[in-house]
């Protein structure tokens, strides 16, 4: 798989967001642990997770543990895996997402996160939502501390703004490294923060990469034929290829610190991501799939 930077390592131009294998609908275990392991064979080194990644009501770290497990499992080297995990958010039995960016909650989530992952310092911890009762400089104030004591090695952020993304950099410098916004064919609200990325030389990782284009469809007729989004299926059955792969495919061209982090719940899900990062679109193809995203819009 090529590859792009990432806080000055070289990780997996698609990684993987881990979420799915953890909340409502998850797979069995034994499920999970193949996506994962299926994700790694195929030259994926950046694992998305977060503390609040589990079933509504329960407790913290099903996702972190999965992780893991799946890590510790695994029959090949793992010296390259990035893990990503996030703070600030969980998840109490109405299934609601609340927020908390306190730094008393960021320090202690973080440090239970460390204990679950088994690892001596968190390669990318990330705010995953400002929180409005908390003035942002003291949430990001406790990802510095994190950094200074050594529990995390780079900082990133989720869910923010271009304003928030240079209040952060004010404080954390180049230790800021990421930041992870929603971003797909459907929903294209981040791109000043994506442009702002490219500029700072930040990797910008969209979730939920192929919002309105489903892998469900992968094997059969697909209601993308009637969408504004008929043009990445169209582009796929010309190049012999699946729609979501055209699409990070897409996602890639946008930007050279672009990693889309999608979501599987199945070994083969993540396997026909992972080619997206070996399929160059020429430019016309660009141009018809840029034009179908904006008519979207």
């Amino acid at each position: 798989m090529r590859h792009r930077t990432l806080g000055g390592t070289g990780v997996g131009a698609i990684g993987l967001g881990a979420m799915p294998l953890s909340i409502e609908g998850r797979p069995d275990e034994a499920r999970a642990l193949a996506t994962v392991h299926a994700a790694l064979d195929a030259g994926v080194t950046l694992l998305d997770t977060a503390d609040s990644y589990h079933l509504p009501g329960d407790g913290p770290g099903h996702n972190e543990r999965l992780v893991a497990r799946a890590l510790a499992t695994y029959g090949g080297d793992t010296t390259g895996v990035l893990v990503a995990a996030k703070g600030g958010r969980g998840r109490p039995a109405d299934g609601s997402w609340t927020v908390n960016g306190s730094p008393s909650h960021l320090r202690a989530a973080a440090e239970a996160s460390l204990k679950r992952l088994g690892v001596e310092a968190i390669g990318l911890y990330q705010l995953h939502k400002p929180d409005p009762a908390v003035p942002f400089e003291e949430s990001v104030g406790a990802l510095r501390d994190l950094l200074d004591e050594g529990k995390i090695r780079l900082a990133g952020l989720s869910n923010t703004d271009a304003d928030q993304i240079l209040r952060a950099r004010a404080i954390l410098g180049d230790r800021l490294v990421s930041v992870q916004n929603q971003y797909s064919p459907a929903v294209r609200d981040s791109d000043a923060e994506l442009r702002l990325c490219a500029e700072l030389g930040l990797a910008f990782l969209p979730w939920s990469p192929l919002g309105g284009i489903s892998h469900s469809s992968l094997d059969g007729p697909s209601r993308l034929e009637s969408t504004p989004f008929g043009a990445f299926r169209a582009i796929a059955r010309e190049r012999g290829t699946t729609p979501q792969r055209v699409c990070l495919a897409w996602l890639l061209s946008l930007s050279p610190t672009v990693i889309p982090i999608p979501g599987a719940s199945r070994p083969e899900t993540i396997r026909d991501s992972a080619q997206a990062a070996d399929l160059l679109l020429d430019a016309e193809e660009l141009a018809l799939l840029e034009a179908s995203t904006r008519h979207a819009d």
